[in-house]
């Protein structure tokens, strides 16, 4: 059997970096985990070959060698996922889909001649056996969640490791808490499951010895729902695992901000080796965290713990979301306020969207305000809200502008220096021609060309000569908001969801 594994194509978002990759020539951030681990799950006789349309261009032949096309995909890659879906039917290529999109809409793609929803490991085998056996049904759906100890090391041999900007690995899946409009309970339950401690070690070897040494992302659900076996086992672990080794990739994942509770567990996660985490913050507004459920984020002071990791030496990531009921319209100008003085840089700002499933989705439907798809770009309400729509998309854009500006970019790049004590200085890279051609565009690209390299020269002597050991973040922020800017001309520069819903 020839199966072609197909990872559909990102628009430009927030999220991709697109524009940041051109100073490192990467062409993405992250690979198909999900589907790396899937192939691992094929039987070995098969002959599989990975196409990631982030990195190269999908040809008509890919698909016609194959006697299968398995097709995993997010939201946010719907259109990418419409047309290979589209090529596969003229091409006449049967196609096994998976993965979050498919699983949460699944009626949405009739084409489709075998769904197979819900995690792989307990879903998957049943449909090879039924495949082997020549009566394949269409639908497979996993009932369980399964023992993710199970899980086999990624095929990582499928892909091309220099066309990524970071590695990542999985250690938990599920999270303790449960956010109105978060559909991460559906896929993955509330009670976190986690590998062992050896299956994580093995994993991350199998990134190191096959020559990796930049960051490597822990794509959990929330990180720290096991806190107590993560300070027992797991991190001693990766300390350990860590010592001896020369440039030992850095960590990052998502957590709950909760995580400022624990110093012990905020100590630990350091001394393993990560660096930066992503925090739900949403939004300053009680009475907006009340209405959606964000029970760990309410009744704290959220600058404080933000400031915290920070100052213990986890840089923060934050989410933010405007749009809720409960939103007053002085809610962009807190908003603002918020994320210049958490000295969040890299906040990522969306529009409240009601993915399918969520009990947020059932609610709206409910009171007839769902009038759209979810696109998962998060720029463009899928409902009514019950602000003035005018003023929540004025609003949404006037904190874009605002928080990416040159002058407030770089302000919030040197309140968190201010904060930040990383425990030990990132190593520099070596001398090597594509490292010199990095460090040739960021001079020319922020320093010569853009309009604001009045404050990347100030960011960077005045790092270079007071801070030195942050040196190495302080560029990457800077590289950071070269994307974050061209997103936002581009967001702002069009129409964002012109006229009221509906």
């Amino acid at each position: 059997m020839k199966v072609l594994l197909v990872y559909p194509q990102f628009p430009v978002t927030f999220w991709s970096f697109k524009h940041a990759l051109r100073f490192i020539s990467k062409k993405t951030t992250y690979p198909p985990l999900g589907l790396l681990t899937v192939a691992a799950m094929l039987p070995s006789d098969w002959q599989k070959k990975l196409v990631d349309m982030n990195v190269t261009r999908l040809s008509d032949e890919d698909i016609q060698r194959a006697d299968l096309v398995l097709i995993s995909a997010m939201g946010v890659q719907k259109e990418s996922v419409r047309e290979v879906i589209r090529r596969c039917r003229e091409l006449g290529v049967k196609t096994v889909a998976g993965g979050p999109l498919f699983t949460m809409e699944p009626d949405d793609y009739p084409s489709i001649d075998h769904l197979v929803l819900g995690e792989a490991e307990t879903v998957l085998p049943a449909f090879l056996a039924d495949l082997a056996a020549g009566h394949a049904a269409r639908i497979y759906r996993s009932e369980t969640t399964p023992d993710i100890c199970t899980t086999p090391l990624p095929s990582w041999s499928l892909i091309n490791m220099k066309h990524y900007s970071s590695m990542s690995i999985q250690y938990s899946r599920g999270c303790p808490f449960n956010c109105e409009f978060c559909d991460i309970v559906l896929l993955n339950g509330r009670r976190p499951r986690t590998k062992a401690k050896d299956q994580l070690l093995a994993e991350l070897e199998a990134l190191y010895s096959q020559g990796w040494r930049a960051g490597v992302f822990i794509v959990d659900d929330n990180f720290i729902g096991n806190k107590k076996k993560l300070k027992e086992e797991i991190l001693p672990a990766v300390i350990e695992w860590r010592k001896g080794k020369k440039h030992a990739p850095g960590l990052n994942t998502e957590t709950s901000i909760d995580l400022a509770d624990d110093d012990e567990l905020i100590r630990l996660m350091v001394e393993a080796g990560f660096e930066t985490v992503f925090i739900g913050i949403e939004t300053p507004n009680e009475d907006s965290l009340a209405e959606c459920a964000k029970n760990q984020n309410r009744n704290r002071d959220l600058e404080t713990a933000v400031r915290k990791l920070h100052n213990l030496g986890l840089e923060v990531q934050g989410g933010f979301i405007v749009g809720f009921d409960a939103d007053p319209v002085s809610i962009f100008k807190s908003q603002i306020n918020f994320i210049q003085k958490s000295g969040i840089v890299t906040a990522m700002v969306g529009l409240l969207n009601a993915p399918p499933g969520t009990r947020l989705y059932h609610r709206l439907k409910k009171e007839n305000r769902i009038v759209g798809d979810f696109d998962g770009s998060n720029t463009e309400c899928n409902f009514v809200p019950k602000m003035n729509y005018h003023t929540l998309i004025t609003g949404y854009k006037n904190i874009l502008k605002n928080i990416y500006s040159n002058r407030q970019y770089y302000e919030r790049i040197n309140t968190f220096l201010k904060d930040f004590k990383p425990r030990r200085s990132p190593h520099l890279p070596g001398f090597s021609f594509r490292n010199v051609i990095t460090v040739w565009k960021v001079f020319w690209i922020l320093g010569v060309w853009e309009k604001g390299k009045r404050y990347y020269w100030r960011l960077f002597f005045s790092t270079a000569l007071k801070r030195p050991r942050s040196f190495p973040v302080a560029m990457k922020l800077a590289i950071y908001g070269y994307h974050f800017r061209r997103v936002v001309d581009r967001y702002v520069g069009k129409t964002l969801g012109a006229g009221k819903p509906g």
